[in-house]
């Protein structure tokens, strides 16, 4: 996806990196013809590229076809939550529909309309939660192109909860980010509303304030 692929393209004064996912695509490979991506310090599949499937250009394709570097496993593997917490420091970084005020995450519906799977998002978001070091991250954009807020009051009527509010730690927006692990609901509220774009804040304050009644 486009925030996905954006954050490849800021991490070029990285070194040592590893990657285990369940879709390689192509912003991996200029990390990996620059010796960026090594995988020399995973614990699990030292110095290769742990992926379920390859989705991309023919780029792409023909970088994998026959690759020993790229080891492709079952998404019953790659996605298996004990598995990604074994290597140290996993950054785990997915994107969301929509987030409401109390944390509650959407990835998959837009109401009761049905838009995408859910892949390993909750897989990855709890691997990243209990990996040395790792951080789980929803990236967002604050608003939709057609200036729809992405953080709302609660989520839209019919739209599924793909990531509980009690798995959510790190949001960002280019707004700034926020952690809301250990936070009251009226805590987080606030925290998401101040990364939230300007145009909607006033509206999400009024919201937060009738839902929690504080000053």
């Amino acid at each position: 996806g486009n925030i996905p692929n954006a954050v490849l393209t800021n991490l070029h004064n990285h070194k040592r990196l590893g990657v285990h996912t369940e879709m390689f695509s192509d912003g991996l490979l200029p990390l990996v013809e620059k010796g960026i991506i090594t995988g020399e310090e995973k614990e699990i599949k030292t110095n290769k590229i742990v992926t379920s499937f390859a989705a991309g250009t023919k780029n792409l394709y023909d970088f994998v076809d026959d690759n020993p570097l790229v080891h492709f496993k079952e998404a019953g593997y790659t996605n298996d939550t004990n598995l990604i917490a074994r290597n140290p420091k996993v950054t785990a970084i997915n994107s969301a529909i929509e987030i409401d005020l109390t944390g509650q995450v959407c990835a998959d519906s837009i109401g009761q309309r049905h838009f995408s799977g859910v892949g390993g998002q909750m897989d990855f978001i709890r691997g990243a939660t209990i990996s040395e070091g790792g951080k789980p991250i929803f990236a967002i954009s604050s608003a939709t192109p057609k200036g729809i807020s992405k953080i709302t009051p609660t989520l839209k009527d019919g739209a599924g909860v793909t990531t509980t509010r009690a798995h959510v730690h790190y949001v960002v927006t280019e707004y700034g980010v926020v952690n809301l692990f250990g936070k009251n609901l009226y805590e987080r509220a606030k925290a998401l509303i101040s990364i939230a774009h300007p145009d909607h804040r006033e509206m999400l304050n009024k919201a937060a304030y009738e839902r929690f009644d504080r000053s």
